[in-house]
């Protein structure tokens, strides 16, 4: 049995693979992780999420659970772009790399970045969610 110790409002997983959303969503929703998911299939549609919400923190994601490759505007483009945002996204927002990369050169940009507060290898696990429940976020 799942013990919820803390739950967030709204998670967004921005990720071009559905079976890895489906995945991950099921996952969030078994563990009582948040009360909400938002899926974005990529990194320009999840922008515009925040664009859209931006003057509404309570329409904006606690977490955001990336990923890094994705066509177009993948994870280091997402992140250069939401490093333009005002303040009160980039404080209510938390994003969690979420990928299936190894490469090394890539890992260490991204966690270098400010705004990245975790990098998780895919498949999103129990284990890790309660990893992030214990960095007291939120």
């Amino acid at each position: 049995m799942v013990t919820a110790t803390k739950t967030v409002d709204l998670v967004m997983l921005v990720d071009d693979n559905d079976t890895d959303n489906f995945i991950s969503k099921r996952i969030i929703e078994i563990t009582e992780f948040a009360k909400y998911v938002e899926i974005k299939n990529s990194g320009k549609s999840a922008l515009e999420y925040l664009e859209e919400n931006k003057d509404d923190p309570d329409k904006l994601p606690n977490i955001i659970f990336l990923d890094i490759n994705m066509p177009i505007v993948d994870g280091f483009v997402f992140l250069y772009e939401f490093e333009k945002f005002s303040d009160i996204v980039k404080d209510k927002c938390k994003v969690i790399i979420l990928s299936s990369s190894d490469n090394k050169r890539d890992i260490d940009k991204i966690v270098n970045n400010d705004h990245v507060i975790k990098f998780i290898t895919k498949p999103l696990t129990e284990n890790a969610l309660n990893e992030i429940r214990s960095l007291d976020l939120y």
